[in-house]
This record gives structure tokens, C-alpha cells and sequence, in this order.
């Protein structure tokens, strides 16, 4: 891996005038035009129900877009979400394993490489483990492992430390900008929480309630490392939160 030491400017994703509504409802996004940046960690912000999910699914490709377009480098991305949905008969190193079969890496080369991505994520004690045998925290490694197995420029994240108590979730905060900074992916970041995104990200996109278009941006300069308590997260946090409360009093949004 190697460690990022200038911002590329070629595009990783390309969002043009993108609208989603399912059937023959309301739009749920509507004219999202973004750009993330090769090795650029942006997150998206909003209230509950804006379509942060929604967007996520669309630039992996998992649903379609009723209007507009939606271009990825190399094809196609990586995908977490909030639950780790490791195979509870599969060990650790297995689960990790099957997103490289099904990218095609050869037998002999599978362990080799999920061990490697385990160690990674500082998780090399417990490649023979099952995911019962595994803490909240450790199974959201694996995920991470497993999504970083997929050789994917692009990592989609949906909320995926929301369910773990606060401490967890900051150690792997550290974990995953530690792992951005040196492998050099794009990051995609859905969070409602907006310490989590200042802390993480270089951007901060907020959605609008429904339908969700693009409120305001925020450029991150506050360099890292960063925690959530520093007086310049808890500074530009503040600002955001009350851009956030506006769009939800706005919509009526709860």
C-alpha cells in the first residue's frame, strides 16, 4: 500500500443530475450532481429518510436511477453496511475468502491474501473464529476486510459503526482513516451523525429532506488526527447541526 501524499484529481464518482422515485411515488432524490475524487473520503449527511441509503445504492449499482447518470471507476465499488453480514459458519479468514473467489483469485493465493488483509485490520488472532466468537467491533473489521477484499478504487460505507457503543466506534474511526490514508481508496461515508463525519471526511455533502438534493458542502481542512471532542470538530460540527436543523424544521422532518 502506499501512502497518499497528494489529492488526485481524476474522478472516482461521477453523479449527473440524478433522480430516484419507486413507482409511482414522490421523488426521493431529485438533480444530485456530485463528484468524489480519487482517494477522496466524502461523507453524506442528512436527516432520516433524506436518501443517503437510497444514493448509496445507486452508485453501487445496486438499484437504477429514474433520471440522470451515474459513472464508477473501474466498474463497480465496494459495499459495508451497519450490520457486518458475515456467514456464521464460515470462519473469519472464509468470510474474507469469498469475496476473493468471487473476484476471481486463485485458490492457493485466497488465504495468503485474507490473512493479509486481517492483519490489515489488526485482526490476525482471530482469522479461525466465527462470528459469535467475534465482538460487534471485530465482526465490523472482518466486514472491512471483506470490502477491501473486493479490490475495489471506491468504498461504500452505510453507517457502519452505528450500532457500536462509543469507544468501539472511535477506535475504529482511527482504524479505517489509518487504512484510507495508506491504500488510497475513495470513501463514500452515509452517517447522520455529524461529529462522525467532521471527524472523518474532507467533505461533508448535506441532503435535503425528501427529495433529497444537495444542500450545502463543507470542505474539511482540519487536519488528522482528529477526535471527536477537538475544539475544531466540535466548532465546524456545530455549524452543520444548525444547517441540519433548519432543512429538518423546514420539511417537518423528525
Amino acid at each position: 500500500m502506499t501512502l497518499i501524499t497528494a489529492r488526485s484529481t481524476r474522478q472516482a464518482v461521477a453523479l449527473d443530475g440524478v433522480g430516484k422515485a419507486f413507482d409511482s411515488g414522490p421523488p426521493v432524490l431529485e438533480d444530485i450532481s456530485l463528484t468524489v475524487r480519487s482517494g477522496e473520503f466524502v461523507c453524506l449527511l442528512g436527516a432520516s429518510g433524506c436518501g443517503k441509503s437510497t444514493l448509496l445504492n445507486l452508485i453501487a449499482g445496486l438499484d437504477t436511477p429514474t433520471a440522470g447518470s451515474v459513472e464508477l471507476a473501474g466498474g463497480h465499488a465496494a459495499l459495508m453496511f451497519q450490520e457486518s453480514a458475515l456467514f456464521p459458519w464460515l470462519t473469519a479468514t472464509h468470510n474474507v475468502e469469498l469475496a476473493l473467489r468471487l473476484r476471481g483469485v486463485p485458490r492457493k493465493e485466497r488465504q495468503v491474501e485474507a490473512h493479509r488483509l486481517l492483519s490489515l485490520v489488526r485482526l490476525e488472532h482471530a482469522c479461525d473464529m466465527r462470528a459469535h466468537e467475534l465482538s460487534g467491533g471485530m465482526r465490523q473489521r472482518v466486514a472491512l476486510a471483506r470490502a477491501l477484499a473486493q479490490g475495489s478504487e471506491v468504498l461504500l460505507m452505510d453507517e457502519p459503526f452505528a450500532a457500536l457503543d462509543a469507544i468501539t466506534r472511535d477506535v475504529l474511526h482511527e482504524e479505517l482513516i489509518r487504512l484510507w490514508q495508506h491504500a488510497g481508496f475513495s470513501t463514500v461515508f452515509v452517517t447522520h451523525n455529524v461529529r462522525e463525519a467532521v471527524r472523518l471526511a474532507e467533505r461533508v455533502v448535506l441532503l435535503t429532506s425528501l427529495p433529497g438534493r444537495i444542500a450545502r458542502e463543507w470542505t474539511v481542512d482540519i487536519p488528522h488526527p482528529r477526535r471527536i471532542e477537538d475544539g475544531a470538530v466540535a466548532r465546524l460540527s456545530l455549524e452543520i447541526t444548525e444547517h441540519l436543523r433548519e432543512e429538518i424544521r423546514r420539511h417537518g422532518q423528525t
